[in-house]
């Protein structure tokens, strides 16, 4: 096995104990980057000589000897979300196309406080308005399991970056499934934390209520690595919430017995694909084997899930985008315009894509007069009710246990002249950035080698348990990808 597919656990161990170095590593990823990306094209920008330092850098620090914190020399890839200083953040959008960053995400510093190497910027659906990394003014992004298909999305650079061995993990962000759906599909590990346990400082907003940065990887070992190193209190961020942090390794030393999880009914409908099914119901058959008590729960409000989203998520949307006028921000294609108003309309126009002018034009309308309170406002009641019933159901159960998408990898093209069929692919992820609750995919297997996503969503700043039992099942079935 190369070093660019071993874990970063792994990795971290070998590096203390000097039988590797930061730039072996990175020279490996970076080897793997132009073997693969002419193909999977998972990069917007490829940092390689600002990796190259950063290895060298840390392999001063290992030789120096002291207290290493363990991401220090493992390479990591960034979604194209979130601010660099001094590297180019686009968004995958026109609009933001030569856009350099005068200062870092709190996400970023934090991994650059672990002595974190990084490889490159990922590609994403623009202003992570996607399921598929199709919706991209840099191109699509192919499937390593399948270039023919989608790696899913919007985080689908970062995940097939981890996937195809180009990074050794990754940050994404997560709106309404946009970390998990592409780890299934991708066949890796993904997180979305609790709202307000990461810090949002320096992500380029899409929903600000739902959107939350999380790690991208390859066991969960990885993701506890990760989250400890970017979770915490941050001051510039208003919805950050100042709570202590457990060590996240820590639970991953616990066993199964005794651990009652939940099955919702509303998420085993018809219109899930059977293949899919029966792999998720296998995965609950062996966590039940192992020690779990499994309990049928019900959140009656799930098929309100969707609806809600896309009309709080576009609102939201609306609002965040205004700023990208061609003024304080954004392109500008020319600068004999009539009026104020005709130049807003030629940037917009040109520098967003189409679905994010649908997204646009539907969050504007339902924030409108007249329907403002017929449909946001009913949205936000449905979220409450929503997030009650998770509420609900985790008195009697410590998590859940859920598919991640109703489907398998679809192919590229498949989906993007149907907006609606798209947004469905999000009608199991979506309820837990509505209630603001963790949740985590794991690989449970594939059909026709194509990897199927187990999900499971655990009570409010309770990562601990989602660890625990992915951990578990990954350890005991061998499921690594």
């Amino acid at each position: 096995m190369e070093l660019c597919e071993r874990s970063a656990y792994e990795l971290s161990r070998l590096l203390r104990k000097k039988e590797i170095s930061a730039r072996e590593i990175t020279e490996s990823v970076l080897s793997r980057i132009e073997e693969k990306e002419p193909l999977i094209h998972a990069y917007i920008t490829v940092t390689g000589d600002l990796a190259l330092e950063q290895a060298d850098r840390a392999d001063q620090l290992i030789a120096q000897g002291g207290n290493i914190p363990p991401l220090t020399g493992i390479p990591i890839a960034i979604k194209d979300l979130l601010c660099t200083r001094g590297i180019k953040t686009t968004c995958a959008s026109k609009i933001l196309a030569n856009y350099i960053p005068p200062y870092n995400a709190t996400v970023v510093d934090r991994l650059l406080q672990q002595n974190a190497v990084f490889v490159g910027k990922t590609n994403m659906d623009e202003f992570a308005m996607g399921s598929s990394t199709e919706n991209s003014a840099a191109g699509l992004t192919r499937n390593p399991v399948d270039p023919e298909r989608v790696p899913g999305g919007s985080s689908g650079g970062s995940a097939a970056v981890v996937a195809a061995g180009e990074a050794i993990a990754a940050i994404g962000s997560d709106t309404g499934g946009s970390i998990r759906q592409p780890a299934s599909f991708c066949g890796i590990v993904g997180m979305k934390p609790t709202y307000g346990r990461v810090s949002r400082y320096g992500l380029i907003a899409y929903a600000s209520s739902l959107d939350q940065v999380g790690p991208l990887c390859r066991s969960v070992e990885d993701c506890a690595l990760l989250l400890n190193a970017i979770s915490g209190h941050d001051r510039r961020d208003s919805t950050s919430v100042d709570l202590n942090c457990p060590d996240f390794l820590q639970s991953l030393d616990q066993d199964l017995d005794g651990v009652r999880i939940g099955l919702p009914q509303e998420y085993f409908v018809e219109g899930m694909e059977s293949a899919v099914r029966d792999k998720v119901m296998e995965a609950v058959s062996f966590l039940e084997q192992n020690g779990a008590e499994i309990r049928e729960v019900s959140l009656p409000h799930t098929p309100y899930a969707v609806g809600t989203y896309y009309l709080i998520a576009t609102a939201e949307a609306s609002s965040n985008l205004a700023r990208y006028d061609a003024v304080k921000y954004g392109i500008r294609p020319r600068d004999d315009f009539e009026d104020i108003i005709a130049m807003y309309q030629q940037a917009r126009s040109e520098g967003f894509g189409r679905e994010v002018q649908r997204r646009i034009m539907l969050g504007t309308y339902v924030l409108s007069a007249g329907y403002y309170d017929a449909y946001y406002v009913k949205a936000q009641k449905a979220r409450t009710l929503i997030r009650d019933d998770f509420r609900k159901a985790f008195e009697q159960v410590d998590c859940l246990v859920t598919p991640v998408s109703p489907c398998l990898p679809f192919k590229l093209g498949e989906k993007v002249a149907e907006p609606l069929q798209m947004y469905l692919v999000d009608i199991y992820t979506v309820s837990a950035n509505l209630a603001g609750v963790p949740a985590m995919s794991i690989n449970c297997g594939t059909v026709e080698n194509l990897p199927v996503g187990l999900q499971v969503i655990g009570k409010p700043f309770d990562e601990e348990m989602l660890l625990r039992v992915a951990h578990g099942y990954q350890r005991l079935s061998g499921g690594q990808r």
